[in-house]
């Protein structure tokens, strides 16, 4: 049984996330597990990194999954792209040890969200930023990433109700880079809880916008209260960037 590595790149805009659902149609998962049925004549159900929402995009998720066939990499490469519509794209087919798991050997994970602010909108970025008209001072959001970085009980930026599992979670870097009006937030981590990077961001936008003070951080990591924290953002402007092992 060989066991393969998939690296993904994905517009989520069509899809109801990763994860598939009753209606493998529409989503990411289902996408490829028909097509990969298609190809091998075997049923086949792959291991992804991690969920991804509705909407939201992938530069680089990764997945894996267990084969018979004697197909080599560049041949299921051809045959992936060529049938997969295009809006999913396999970048790197690997073959890797039978105990490589794409979720459980995950050490870490980078996001980026890419924020339009002007007054006028963009034409070329509306599905991938999220739009924020009034001016945003920079040097408060930084302080606020500068804030979230580090090991915290991430609760609070988090949609989870409650969680027998651990919500600690550990930040390596928070940046913020500016091209022009598109500011492109970019976040590493050990791991992210539900809707964790889009509350985050949503944090970071209302300090920026002067609507919450930089402290409010502070607050959140104390009292673990969702509510304090600042709106959950659309997801079209979210991208996995990359997966580590």
């Amino acid at each position: 049984m060989r066991n393969i590595k998939l690296t993904i790149e994905y517009d989520g805009r069509r899809y109801l996330g990763w994860q598939r659902l009753g209606d493998s149609e529409k989503t990411i998962q289902g996408k490829i597990e028909s097509t990969l049925k298609q190809m091998t004549g075997e049923v086949i159900e792959i291991t992804g990194s991690g969920r991804t929402d509705a909407g939201t995009h992938a530069r680089g998720q990764v997945a894996n999954f267990k084969t018979t066939t004697d197909m080599t990499r560049e041949q299921m490469l051809s045959f992936l792209n060529r049938y997969l519509p295009n809006d999913i794209v396999i970048t790197k087919i690997e073959e890797m040890p039978e105990r490589f798991h794409a979720r459980y050997n995950v050490k870490g994970k980078k996001y980026s969200y890419n924020i339009w602010n002007s007054e006028v909108p963009t034409a070329l970025h509306r599905h991938t930023s999220f739009h924020v008209k009034q001016p945003l001072d920079l040097d408060k959001m930084q302080a606020a990433c500068e804030r979230l970085i580090g090991e915290h009980d991430f609760i609070g930026f988090s949609s989870l109700k409650k969680s027998k599992k651990s919500t600690i979670r550990t930040l390596q870097e928070i940046s913020i880079v500016q091209h022009g009006n598109l500011l492109e937030c970019q976040f590493i981590g050990e791991g992210f809880l539900y809707n964790m990077v889009r509350i985050m961001m949503g944090t970071i936008i209302e300090i920026g916008l002067g609507k919450l003070p930089v402290e409010v951080i502070d607050e959140i990591f104390e009292k673990k209260i969702r509510q304090q924290a600042g709106e959950t953002v659309p997801a079209h402007a979210l991208f996995l960037d990359e997966v580590y092992y």
